[in-house]
């Protein structure tokens, strides 16, 4: 099978060149926030806040990696399920995120707001957290530091395998019309 490989600074150019079932080796920057951290996002926003990140062309893989063992950048950082961060997606999509990486399908909402901003949600392979950990070349703690494997991370990535798993144009894994 050939993948695609692409680049977390192109995405936002390039994400409606990706169709529902692509191999891709995504390689750049994304930033790692689950449910506490989303929290804390929103929470931010409301109170006109900054983030720990820029929201405008990002990628979030929904993970809380572990400690990194000794000799290692990271510990295993297996995608979580991405449902439920579905409350936050569209609002974050709406203010410039442009992919997503987890596991799991997405609300209908979610969907919408993908296709309403060109964007794209990745799908890892679950139970590979460790296989996840080999394509990360830094780690750098940006935000939320008190939420532990939760704290928001910047994580500088390389041939990481993904599978698109809904396309810029409402295609989905997990529906079928």
């Amino acid at each position: 099978m050939e993948r695609k490989h692409i680049y977390t600074h192109t995405l936002k150019q390039t994400a409606n060149e990706l169709t529902v079932g692509d191999a891709i080796l995504l390689s750049g920057t994304i930033y790692t926030a689950r449910d506490a951290a989303h929290k804390r996002i929103f929470t931010a926003l409301d109170e006109g806040k900054p983030l720990p990140f820029p929201l405008q062309g990002a990628t979030i893989y929904y993970a809380g990696p572990t400690p990194a063992p000794e000799g290692m950048v990271i510990g295993s950082c297996g995608p979580t399920t991405s449902s439920r961060m579905d409350p936050f997606t569209p609002r974050l999509l709406d203010l410039g995120l442009i992919c997503m990486i987890g596991k799991g399908e997405r609300s209908q909402d979610v969907i919408d707001a993908i296709v309403r901003n060109s964007a794209v949600y990745l799908c890892a392979i679950g139970g590979a957290g460790a296989l996840a950990a080999q394509c990360v070349k830094s780690l750098k703690i940006i935000g939320y530091d008190d939420l532990g494997c939760e704290s928001v991370k910047c994580l500088e990535i390389i041939d990481f395998p993904l599978i698109v798993a809904i396309d810029s144009h409402g295609n989905s894994l997990f529906y079928k019309d």
